[in-house]
């Protein structure tokens, strides 16, 4: 008969590495991946205080109880080895004092929307962008072309592939777009329901979207115009993660989340991120093999996709300071798109 696992086999399963930290902030536990990262075993990281195994991040000083998250951030081990990891510190519910520290290895960053290095997919884009500059004047000869021909089921197939064809460089020539994207302080309820009536007029007619939401949220520093487009984004791609789902829903959540940050660039004060919205559905989650990189240009699960609505969502909620997250969280499983987005007047 097979054992139920307990605790500590959990504990030690779990595919983050997660400190314990008592009152005292000394280390009361550590897991098998923890150990792995900063090279040390349970057994002498326990009693040791936190900070002579693992300092914070720079630029954290104080703690408010809410704890903090730290994305891309460069931190060293007490044996001197230096990593970019995500770091994040949790109370402990039921247990004053308690808290947990989890690192991600920068390896994961893409599934969090944090790649440092986004380059060469930048650049790649850039190029497919000012090439279908340059294609987008043969297609309107075409078009007129094939009307001149009269009307015909040849016809009408030529005009419908030169319309998807144009409609897809529309979407390319968005990320060519570098100008800064203006920002203000702004009322984001209004935006998420304008989307989510939108949605729910069109491409989720028949989907239940639930609403909850924190009524005491801050004004957002955000462009109105671009949140409203990343909802719409969002929504559609919940819609099609859940077709095939019985009962398919989708919910729209709020919140304010004290102590993240990302990197503004060295030399730059950190920028806090404490407004959340999440767009959450109850379909499958992306395939394993290109979950991490979802926001990446021209990727998709869907043989019929094109791979740039997410790509979009990303490049513009980091033109607003902020950052977009995918996972897979709770019981059951249900998919997480989170924004972290800077309140207004930081």
């Amino acid at each position: 008969m097979n054992r139920r696992p307990g605790f500590a086999e959990l504990f030690a399963a779990l595919p983050v590495a997660v400190l314990v930290i008592g009152p005292d902030d000394r280390i009361a536990h550590a897991n098998a991946l923890a150990e792995q990262m900063l090279n040390l075993s349970e057994r002498v990281m326990t009693g040791q205080p936190l900070v002579a195994i693992l300092p914070p991040p720079e630029g954290v000083e104080a703690r408010d109880g809410y704890g903090f998250a730290v994305y891309d951030t460069e931190i060293a081990t007490a044996r001197g080895v230096r990593m970019r990891v995500d770091f994040v510190e949790a109370k402990i519910a039921d247990h004053d004092g308690w808290r947990a520290v989890t690192l991600h290895h920068a390896a994961n960053s893409r599934r969090l929307g944090q790649a440092p290095d986004r380059s060469a997919a930048r650049a790649a884009v850039g190029a497919a962008a000012m090439l279908a500059h340059e294609i987008r004047n043969p297609l309107s000869g075409i078009r007129g072309a094939a009307q001149l021909l009269g009307a015909g089921e040849l016809t009408r197939l030529i005009t419908t592939e030169v319309d998807r064809i144009a409609g897809l460089i529309d979407r390319m020539q968005e990320f060519g777009d570098t100008r800064p994207l203006p920002v203000a302080a702004e009322n984001i309820y209004p935006l998420l329901g304008h989307a989510r009536g939108v949605a729910l007029a069109g491409f989720a007619r028949g989907v239940r979207i639930d609403e909850r939401y924190d009524p005491s949220l801050p004004p957002a520093r955000i462009n109105r115009d671009a949140l409203t487009q990343i909802v719409i984004n969002l929504l559609k791609n919940a819609c099609e993660a859940v077709r095939d789902e019985r009962t398919p829903c989708i919910t729209i959540t709020t919140a304010y989340r004290h102590g993240f940050t990302r990197s503004a660039g060295q030399g730059h004060a950190r920028v806090p991120l404490p407004i959340e919205i999440c767009v959450i559905d109850n379909g499958p989650g992306a395939p394993a093999d290109i979950a991490d990189h979802l926001f990446d240009p021209f990727v998709s699960s869907r043989p019929e996709g094109q791979g740039l609505g997410l790509a979009l969502v990303d490049k513009l909620v980091r033109d607003m300071d902020g950052i977009v997250q995918y996972g897979r969280e709770g019981t059951p499983a249900a998919t997480v798109l989170r924004l972290l987005l800077p309140r207004a007047g930081t």
